[in-house]
């Protein structure tokens, strides 16, 4: 039996993308989040509503309500928690404790609290979009949905959700109605914006051409955007002729690519655009 290589590089990389994110999801909390006094789908939301009851800082909050979540997501769920999600549970407290040790008592950037929860959204859906494409989470809600789905038989998204507002309504516990209505339209605002940034960087477009120049664009499609296509014999209703129909899909620095050479060199083609979410394939050799 052979031990399989650690390719370290790529180990690093990927570290190194992980903390990145988990910095940024951290940032937006302490600089924003928490100036709001909202809690807005998440832990460390849940967190600042607890440390107005708890004696200790935000960051030690989190870090043991992930410790928790993460013992009993090993204990019900199995390995569906990877190095991933323990890695990132525990550095986003970490990342916390640092931002409290350099900016302590820090107050509002915005002096509003409707900016701060805007700013907030943005900002956490840059690095839970960039968690969620390399495949890992930052642990927390995560954990509560998948626990959800598991034994409540509930869909992910709607678990996600659920979650969500559950930590949002905590805010009535201890603040005013106005925040109470922030925390719940944040969460309801976050899920979109984050839908936005993981699923419209993952979109392609299925492109049908008709064109006089077939061969000319079959050749740019294989040689120069490195893609396949598949061809079908299209018959006109109207006057019975028959075309070659080509369909292709491409990603969006393609699709601009493929639409400039289309425009010069048959600007008369006849092309229909329709978006793809996802695909399913096996890749050539």
């Amino acid at each position: 039996m052979t031990n399989k290589k650690l390719n370290y590089p790529a180990i690093a990389k990927e570290t190194a993308i992980l903390t990145g994110a988990v910095a940024i999801i951290a940032a937006a909390v302490y600089f924003f989040l928490v100036p709001s006094h909202t809690s807005v789908s998440s832990i460390s939301g849940l967190g600042i509503v607890l440390s107005n009851f708890v004696p200790l800082p935000l960051s030690a909050i989190t870090m043991v309500l992930n410790t928790v979540l993460l013992i009993i997501g090993f204990f019900t769920c199995g390995r569906e928690f990877g190095a991933k999600t323990v890695y990132t549970s525990v550095m986003l407290p970490v990342f916390l404790r640092l931002f409290e040790r350099l900016f302590p008592d820090f107050g509002s950037m915005t002096d509003s609290q409707e900016l701060d929860v805007l700013c907030y959204i943005l900002v956490v859906s840059v690095g839970l979009s960039i968690l969620f494409n390399r495949n890992a989470s930052s642990g927390g809600l995560d954990i509560v949905a998948k626990i959800m789905n598991k034994y409540l038989h509930m869909e992910l998204g709607k678990a996600m959700s659920l979650s969500g507002m559950c930590v949002a309504l905590s805010a009535a516990l201890v603040y005013d109605k106005k925040t109470v209505v922030l925390s719940i339209l944040g969460t309801y605002f976050n899920g979109i914006v984050l839908d936005h940034f993981i699923f419209d960087n993952s979109i392609k477009r299925r492109v049908c051409i008709i064109t006089e120049k077939e061969e000319a664009l079959r050749q740019f499609i294989i040689n120069d955007l490195h893609s396949g296509a598949t061809m079908y014999e299209a018959i006109g209703a109207y006057n019975f002729e028959k075309h070659n129909e080509i369909i292709t899909i491409v990603d969006k620095s393609e699709y601009q690519k493929l639409m400039n050479f289309i425009n010069r060199e048959d600007p008369k083609a006849f092309v229909t655009i329709y978006n793809v979410s996802s695909m399913h394939y096996q890749p050539k050799r």
